[in-house]
C-alpha cells in the first residue's frame, strides 16, 4: 500500500511539473522537477506519504524502462560501429576516473582509502536523462552526442561491479582482482548474451502474434511495456548484470520497430505513444526523487565545522572526474579543446550514482559513512548538473530560438487551416455540416475560445445527429480539406528547411486528424 501511495504522490508531482514546464519553456522540465521534489520534501504531510528508499525498486522499476527506451532509440549498427568508442569511455575511462577520484579523495579529505574508492565508484556512472536536461535550447555536436550516449548506456554496469568489489574491500580488508575480473566478465558478458537471446525470443513471440488470429493491440503493447522489468528482474536473479540486459533489449527492439512498423501500424503508433508518455514521466519522477531526497539528507545532517567534509569531497570528485576526461578526450579519443570540454562536461551524474548510493545500506557500512556517502554524491549530483548548465551556454550553439518557431509555426498553422477552409468552401454542403466541419478546421489554429466550445457543445446536444448521408458529406469535407493541408505543408517542408522537422510534425497531426475523421461514427 506504502508503495502505491508513493508512486501516486510522484506521479501526480511529474503531471505538475511537466505542466509547469510547458509554461517556463526557458527552464528545463528537470529542474522544474527537482525544484517540486524538494518543495515535497519542505511539506510534512505529503512527504509522509512516501516511503523510504529503496535502491532495488528505483533501478528496477524506473532506472531500467528508461535505460531500455534509450536502447530502443539507438541502432544496433551504430553500437557495432562505436563498439571500440564504448570500451574506451564505458570500462577504460570508468577505471581510471575510480583510480584517480579514490586516491585523490582519500589524500585531500584524510578518510580510509576502501571509502574513498567507494565514493569514486558510484560517481562513474553518467546519466543521458541528466544531460538532455542541461543542453536546453542547445545543439549538442553529433559526434560528441554519440559518445555521451554510447557511454551512458554501458557505463552503470561497470560502475556497479567495482562499487560491489570497493564494498567487499571496505568489508574484508583486502581486494580480491581475480575474483573481481571473473564477476566483471560473468556480469558484462551473462547481461549482453542473456539481453539478445530474452529480447529476440520476446520479438519473434510478438511477431508470431503479429501474425495469428490471437493479435490484440492492447495486449501486444502491455507486453511490450513490461519486458523491461521482467527481463531486468530475471538477469538479476541470474546473477548478470540487468542494466546490460535491458539495454541490448532495447536495442533488439529498435531493429524489430524499423522493420515492422507497417505491419500493424495502429500497434506501433500506440505503442511510440506510450513509450513517449512513459519516458516523460519517468524522466520527471527521476528529477523528482532527487530534489527530494537531496533536501531530506541535507535536512538530517547535523551541520559542524568537521561535517562539512561532504562538501569538499563532493567538489573534489568532481573536479577530478571533469579533468581526466577532458584530458582522456585530448589524448586517447583525440578530441579538439572545444570537444574535450564538451565530453568533459557531459558527463553528468543523476539517478544511477543516488541510488548506487543508497545500495550501501545493504551492507555492513557504519552509519557516519554511509551518511557522507550520500552527501558527498549529492553535492556531486548539483555541481555536474549545475556546472555545465552554465558552461555549455558559451560553449555549445544555441537551437532554433523558441519565440521564433512558435512566431513561425503559428503562421503556417494559420496559412494551412485557411487553405481548407477555402476548399470546404468552394464544396456544395448542407449549412449544418458546413459550419460543423469549419468550425473543428478552426479549432486546428488552437485559438478558439473555451465560449466557442460550450455553444457548439450545446448545439451537439440539443441537435439530432447528422443523417447517413450527411456523415458521408461531413468525411469528404474533411478529407478534401486535410488533403489540402498535406498538400500545403509537403511545400513548406521543402522551402522551411530550418523548420522541417517541426512542420514534419504539423504533418503528422494532421494525418492524424484523418484517422479520426474516417471512423466507425463516419461510416456507420
Amino acid at each position: 500500500m506504502g508503495l502505491m501511495i508513493s508512486s501516486f504522490v510522484l506521479v501526480l508531482a511529474a503531471i505538475v511539473s511537466i505542466f509547469l514546464g510547458q509554461l517556463f519553456t526557458k527552464i528545463s522540465v528537470s529542474y522544474i522537477s527537482m525544484i517540486i521534489g524538494g518543495i515535497i520534501a519542505f511539506t510534512p504531510f505529503i512527504s509522509g506519504q512516501i516511503d523510504n528508499f529503496n535502491s532495488e525498486i528505483f533501478i528496477g522499476l524506473v532506472v531500467a524502462p528508461l535505460l531500455f527506451f534509450e536502447g530502443q532509440a539507438t541502432r544496433l549498427n551504430l553500437v557495432g560501429k562505436e563498439i571500440k568508442h564504448i570500451i574506451q569511455t564505458a570500462v577504460i575511462l570508468v577505471v581510471l576516473c575510480l583510480i584517480i577520484a579514490g586516491f585523490g579523495v582519500w589524500e585531500i579529505a584524510g578518510i580510509s582509502l576502501p571509502l574513498a574508492f567507494i565514493l569514486a565508484a558510484i560517481s562513474t556512472p553518467t546519466d543521458a536523462t541528466a544531460m538532455e536536461s542541461v543542453t536546453n535550447g542547445l545543439k549538442v555536436p553529433k559526434k560528441e552526442g554519440i559518445f555521451l550516449k554510447m557511454e551512458s548506456l554501458f557505463n552503470d554496469a561497470s560502475g556497479i561491479i567495482l562499487l560491489n568489489m570497493t564494498i567487499l574491500w571496505y568489508v574484508n580488508g583486502y581486494i580480491n582482482y581475480g575474483q573481481t575480473m571473473i564477476d566483471f566478465l560473468i556480469s558484462a558478458v551473462g547481461g549482453l548474451v542473456f539481453g539478445f537471446l530474452a529480447a529476440w525470443v520476446v520479438v519473434l513471440f510478438r511477431q508470431v502474434l503479429l501474425r495469428s488470429s490471437f493479435n490484440s493491440l492492447n495486449a501486444q503493447n502491455l507486453l511490450y511495456l513490461i519486458t523491461p522489468f521482467v527481463l531486468y528482474y530475471l538477469a538479476e536473479e541470474l546473477h548478470v548484470s540487468g542494466i546490460i540486459a535491458v539495454v541490448c533489449a532495447g536495442l533488439v527492439h529498435n531493429a524489430e520497430a524499423q522493420r515492422s512498423k507497417l505491419l500493424n501500424a495502429p500497434q506501433v503508433h500506440m505503442g511510440f505513444d506510450l513509450v513517449s508518455m512513459v519516458t516523460e514521466t519517468l524522466n520527471s519522477v527521476v528529477f523528482i526523487i532527487l530534489g527530494f531526497m537531496f533536501v531530506k539528507i541535507v535536512g538530517q545532517e547535523k551541520f559542524s565545522s568537521k561535517s562539512f567534509i561532504w562538501l569538499l569531497i563532493g567538489v573534489t570528485i568532481y573536479m577530478i572526474g571533469v579533468l581526466t576526461r577532458y584530458i582522456y578526450g585530448r589524448l586517447r579519443l583525440k578530441f579538439n579543446n572545444r570537444s574535450a570540454w564538451i565530453f568533459s562536461l557531459g558527463g553528468v551524474h543523476g539517478a544511477v550514482t543516488l541510488a548506487l548510493a543508497y545500495t550501501l545500506a545493504e551492507f555492513h557500512v557504519n552509519k557516519a559513512d554511509f551518511n557522507l556517502v550520500l552527501m558527498s554524491e549529492s553535492v556531486l549530483i548539483i555541481l555536474s548538473l549545475v556546472v555545465p548548465t552554465i558552461a555549455f551556454r558559451f560553449i555549445l550553439e544555441k537551437d532554433v530560438d523558441d519565440e521564433d518557431i512558435a512566431s513561425e509555426m503559428d503562421e503556417i498553422r494559420i496559412t494551412m487551416v485557411h487553405k481548407a477552409i477555402a476548399a470546404v468552401d468552394k464544396m456544395y454542403l448542407p449549412d449544418n455540416v458546413k459550419n460543423s466541419v469549419i468550425f473543428d478546421l478552426m479549432a486546428q489554429k488552437q485559438k478558439t475560445r473555451t465560449r466557442d466550445f460550450v455553444k457548439q457543445w450545446l448545439g451537439v446536444v440539443q441537435h439530432p445527429e447528422f443523417t447517413g448521408a450527411e456523415k458521408e458529406l461531413e468525411m469528404r469535407a474533411f478529407m478534401n480539406a486535410l488533403a489540402k493541408e498535406r498538400e500545403y505543408l509537403d511545400m513548406i517542408s521543402q522551402s522551411e528547411v530550418k523548420y522541417q522537422d517541426y512542420v514534419f510534425e504539423l504533418y503528422k497531426e494532421v494525418l492524424l486528424a484523418e484517422t479520426l475523421v474516417i471512423g466507425p461514427t463516419i461510416s456507420e
